[in-house]
């Protein structure tokens, strides 16, 4: 087991609006505030999205199992940031409902804001942490400064 210490930093409250993708928008905040780590919490709907539901078989490395959310669905969520190769790594899981279906899973690249999406962004510093590639499992995980015994 990793993990790193730190305090919570900022705070901020974010609107995304009607037509907007959420997943750039949010990307682009953090760039601009330069977020290195935190997390997100987050609620709303989705117009439509891509939502990574699992692998199709549980290997390694797994292969990733999406499915396509289309005309308006509810949307609550968490996130987390690290640094990654590029900037800020940003992994986002929501749970996605419309009547009596509903997904969970990853969000992935593309998420058009229906009606609005609210997040709380909360800032760590102090935290010593990446999102790197890991050749065994081949997704990006974090690796944090400090092992338990």
């Amino acid at each position: 087991m990793q993990y790193s210490e730190g305090q919570v930093g900022r705070v901020f409250t974010i609107r995304i609006d009607n037509g907007e993708d959420f997943i750039r928008e949010i990307q682009r905040f953090v760039a601009a505030m330069n977020i290195q780590n935190g997390t997100i919490q987050f609620l709303g709907a989705v117009r439509s999205a891509t939502i990574v539901t699992g692998p199709k078989e549980p290997v390694i490395p797994p292969s990733p199992r999406g499915e396509e959310v289309f005309g308006g669905w509810e949307l609550l969520g968490f996130a987390t940031i690290y640094p990654g190769e590029d900037g800020a790594s940003i992994h986002l899981h929501a749970a996605a409902g419309k009547g009596i279906r509903s997904l969970v899973g990853c969000l992935r690249e593309k998420a058009e804001v229906y009606l609005v999406i609210e997040a709380i962004v909360t800032e760590f510093v102090g935290i010593a942490a990446k999102r790197l590639p890991d050749e065994k499992t081949g997704v990006d995980l974090p690796v944090f400064d400090r092992t338990l015994p």
